[in-house]
Parts: C-alpha cells; structure tokens; sequence
C-alpha cells in the first residue's frame, strides 16, 4: 500500500454499486446454479448482459437491453499483485444481478449528469453514460434507467429503474 498522499474534508457518499435508496428493488431470476461472472471477471456498478443459452454466466459486455446493474456487494476481490482496491468479482464466483432499483455509478460518459437523463451502457464496459432520450452514443445503448442526481464526468451519480412521480 502506497503512503497517503489525500485527505478529504467530507467522506465519500458511496462506492460505485451501492444502494441509493431503501425503495423496493429486484433481482434477475436466476436458475438454481444461480449467475457467476464469466471469463475476465465482472465490474461492480456497472452493466451486464446474460449468456443467450444458460442465461448463468454474466459479462460486462454484449449487445441489445442489458440484463442488469451489477450491485457492490463486496464480493469483488483484489487480485493483481501490489493493487490497492478492486471493483471485480473474478470469474466463476457467484453474482447478484438487479434489473431494478436505485443505484450509485460512475459516470463515464462525456459529458455532465443532469436528473431526468437516460442512462446508457457501454456495451464493451458495462460502463454508466447519462445524456438526453435518443441521444446517439457511440458504443453505447439507451437503457430503461434514469439518471437522479447530477454529477461531473468521473463521479458518483444516483441511477434509478423507476421512471418520475
């Protein structure tokens, strides 16, 4: 571990995967073997799509509506020699996938978050984008999940599976 180099005035308000709220979410369906992170691991707090034949096997990339958000569930583990954190959860161990619910992401997109965005996913990454309904993003595809807070590019914001009240 590297000597600290940082010191925040206020704690971070979460970790990319996390609950945003206590309102009622769920699950993917899984089947009895449950899901499990396919070959190359999985990220936390983002996207994935299921395998098309087993529907057992989740990866951070693929094509169409993703099957779900990957919740930090702290079962990501550090791996690589000398790393200091890690957001994977390595291949072959068991996933929990929500197709709703309220969420903390990263986002990665190219420009600023607003409340009431769509939110798209990366479909090599998983990664969270937030941008106005029909906005055409390269590698990205429009999700049915809104952005409800506003964050810069590289930070934390708030997604949700629910439309608006």
């Amino acid at each position: 571990m590297s000597f600290q180099t940082q010191v925040n005035a206020t704690p971070a308000p979460a970790v990319a995967g996390d609950f945003a709220s206590t309102n009622p979410r769920a699950s993917v369906l899984a089947g009895p073997d449950g899901i499990v992170a396919g070959s190359g691991g999985l990220t936390v707090g983002c996207f994935a799509w299921l395998d098309s034949t087993a529907y057992t096997t989740a990866a951070n990339t693929g094509s169409g509506l993703p099957d779900g958000f990957v919740r930090n569930s702290r079962s990501g583990l550090i791996t690589a020699y000398g790393a200091e954190a890690s957001l994977v959860i390595p291949a072959g161990f068991p996933v929990e996938l929500f197709n709703e619910g309220d969420f903390w992401a990263k986002n990665a997109g190219g420009t600023a978050a607003v409340p009431g965005q769509k939110v798209f996913a990366s479909t090599t990454t998983g990664q969270v984008a937030c941008a106005a309904a029909g906005t055409a993003l390269t590698g990205f595809v429009e999700t049915n999940w809104v952005c409800r807070s506003a964050g810069a590019v590289g930070e934390l914001v708030k997604i949700s599976s629910r439309a608006a009240a």
